[in-house]
């Protein structure tokens, strides 16, 4: 039977011997590897962790100790030794167990995150609640190196050092986050372990204790682990000493004879500590080792390859988007790019190979990004930032107070709007119509398909004030694209299919499924007219008006929040205009945090089909003609 199977909690782990410690990890990464490879996910990461994982289990008594994860994308293996092992298969499914750390799912898992940088503020929430109620147990937080970029990693750890109370703060180091890390922190890590210092600190060490095979056995244990110790005397970390913090390392962190006494250590140290561990992202999994950029979160593929299960037949509207954007970067020389850490996930690495000069990657610093952006636009620039919706949600003040309040011509592209399936509730892209269509100045767009998609780039770069274009995640739909892009009119929409009986007015791309539905009505009789709005702010109000004036009802349609959303800013027009006695129903995603699952799924429990959107069509004229009926 093997080590692993015998884990049920971490209780059980404590009963093996330090020595068996290894066998389990080589078994946890033989469980995650195929797992992954089935259903996709965050591989290269979890990999990098599993001996820390393992140890901090080993030594801490939780889940009275707490561990806090920061992004929790770094948990697989946590999830493996805290009573989830049977479960793993269905990880990142409809219905199954969540990708990240999630406290409706075990005791274990303190604190839901699904951004980078927030482990920190949390983990010194959690011990300044242990000093309010007089408790002693041990606070841990595992943060990753990337996250060091995130101003909301050094506000946490300047209010722990202030503090000078108990807590672990580890730094899991492997000088990546989603890509190749960046930046002065960055460089400020990677010296402290490359150094020339320490290295020949280093190489002499290793040459004293090989020169001396004779003492063997204990004696030479010591010795070996005295040196990983050592590291924090010959090279301490300045940054985190000046912050409050007494520094241990660079520690090996895929070594349990360096990593246990030291670890062990440490947990018995007064105040504020960081633990810099260096960890090797993909560990276990050759492919992973070699790209771990595409194996952060990666879809289902080979593992005797490592090639992607199936490769996507059109190219994902990321790819539309950054592509239109070199094309126009060309010939318009104010255009650059910012990107916070996601070149890659954003299809920039197109742009940097053609304008390397002309990008910029902050780190995961999304709220400097924005205001970055501001100043470059204050000095004659256009800059353009592709930004995860999810994600965009952190600068919400920059955007606010930095580029709209100035009027300044900085370009948000809003990737992965919508639904973006397996990463869940952290991810979905649900708020942004919501949360930017009340800000003053800024034009909001989202194209129906691809070809619009290029046009409304080109809408974008061309336009003296801040813009949104909004897409989904996922594959183009295979239109026909114009040779050229265009600029379209600010704030007009498109009428697709006149019609006197309902008006079906939709934004992006649910567009091409309410032409979908319309056709199914038209079949029935039932004429239907189709808006395709292009813009949620302007909305194009003389076309609504029109629309609204011929039809005896209107059915919005988004795949964004219902509150607040575009159904909600046909409404206010409506209202505005006195255009009182025309029923209208909004369509959109509800009032709570949506689950994971494929979109697909999503789409039809949340009636953002073609078969949904002809459904609630139905129902709204059969209310109105009841109500017509009883007048």
């Amino acid at each position: 039977m093997s080590i692993l199977n015998r884990i049920e909690s971490p209780s059980d782990l404590k009963k093996l011997t330090a020595e068996q410690l290894p066998q389990l990890c080589e078994e946890i990464r033989q469980q995650i590897i195929p797992v992954i490879a089935n259903v996709g996910g965050h591989l290269a990461s979890n990999l990098g962790v599993v001996e820390l994982t393992v140890a901090l289990h080993y030594l801490l008594n939780t889940p009275e100790d707490l561990i806090v994860w920061d992004t929790s994308n770094q948990a697989y293996t946590h999830k493996l030794l805290t009573g989830r092992r049977e479960q793993f298969h269905t990880i990142r499914q409809f219905g199954g167990m969540s990708g990240f750390c999630k406290r409706e799912e075990s005791p274990y898992d303190t604190f839901n995150a699904g951004h980078a940088g927030t482990g920190v503020s949390a983990a010194v929430g959690f011990m300044a609640a242990r000093e309010q109620k007089g408790q002693s147990h041990k606070v841990v937080c595992v943060v990753g190196d990337g996250a060091l970029t995130s101003g909301l990693t050094l506000e946490g750890l300047q209010q722990a050092g202030g503090l000078q109370k108990d807590l672990l703060v580890i730094l899991n180091d492997n000088q990546m986050s989603i890509s190749k890390n960046v930046g002065a922190i960055s460089a400020y890590l990677n010296r402290t372990i490359t150094g020339e210092f320490y290295s020949k600190i280093k190489h002499e060490t290793s040459q004293i204790l090989g020169s001396i095979p004779q003492i063997g056995g204990p004696v030479k244990k010591m010795a070996s682990r005295a040196q990983e110790l050592a590291k924090g005397l010959v090279l301490p970390g300045l940054l985190f000493e000046e912050l409050g913090f007494q520094y241990v390392g660079p520690l090996e962190g895929h070594n349990f004879e360096h990593l246990l006494p030291t670890l062990e250590n440490v947990l018995k140290l007064k105040g504020p500590t960081l633990l810099h561990v260096v960890t090797k992202k993909g560990l276990g999994y050759e492919p992973a080792m070699k790209n771990p950029v595409w194996f952060h979160a990666c879809s289902p593929f080979d593992i005797e390859t490592g090639k992607p299960a199936k490769k996507p037949t059109r190219p994902s509207y990321s790819s539309v988007a950054m592509g239109t954007l070199v094309e126009l970067a060309k010939t318009d020389k104010r255009i650059v790019a910012i990107t916070a850490a996601m070149c890659e996930g954003t299809g920039l690495s197109v742009f940097e190979r053609a304008f390397p000069e002309r990008l910029y990657d902050v780190g995961i610093a999304e709220q400097h990004a924005v205001t970055f952006a501001a100043g470059l636009a204050a000095q004659g620039m256009h800059p353009v930032i592709p930004i995860y919706s999810t994600f965009l949600q952190r600068a919400y003040d920059q955007v606010v107070h930095d580029v709209a309040t100035q009027n300044l011509p900085v370009t948000l592209c809003i990737d992965r709007g919508g639904l973006v399936a397996e990463d869940g509730t952290t991810h979905h892209g649900a708020f942004d119509f919501a949360y930017l269509r009340h800000i003053p100045n800024i034009a909001i767009m989202a194209p129906k398909d691809e070809n619009e998609l290029q046009h409304m780039m080109k809408t974008c770069v061309t336009y003296n004030a801040p813009s949104a274009v909004r897409y989904p995640r996922g594959s183009v739909l295979g239109v026909e694209m114009d040779p050229v892009a265009e600029s379209l009119p600010i704030g007009k929409g498109e009428l697709l299919r006149s019609g006197h009986d309902i008006a079906l007015v939709a934004i992006g791309i649910t567009v091409h499924q309410a032409e979908e539905a319309a056709e199914r009505l038209a079949q029935e009789g039932i004429s239907t007219a189709v808006i395709n709005a292009r813009f949620v702010k302007p909305l194009d109000g003389d076309l609504i008006r029109q629309i609204a004036q011929q039809v005896k009802c209107l059915l919005t349609i988004e795949e964004s929040s219902r509150m607040g959303g575009f159904g909600s800013a046909v409404l206010e027009f409506l209202s505005d205009e006195g255009i009182v006695n025309i029923p209208t129903k909004c369509l959109g995603l509800p009032d709570w945090y949506i689950e994971q699952g494929p979109q697909d799924l999503l789409r039809e429990k949340y009636g953002l089909t073609a078969d949904g959107i002809y459904e609630q069509a139905r129902q709204l004229l059969d209310r109105v003609s009841a109500h017509t009926v009883l007048t």
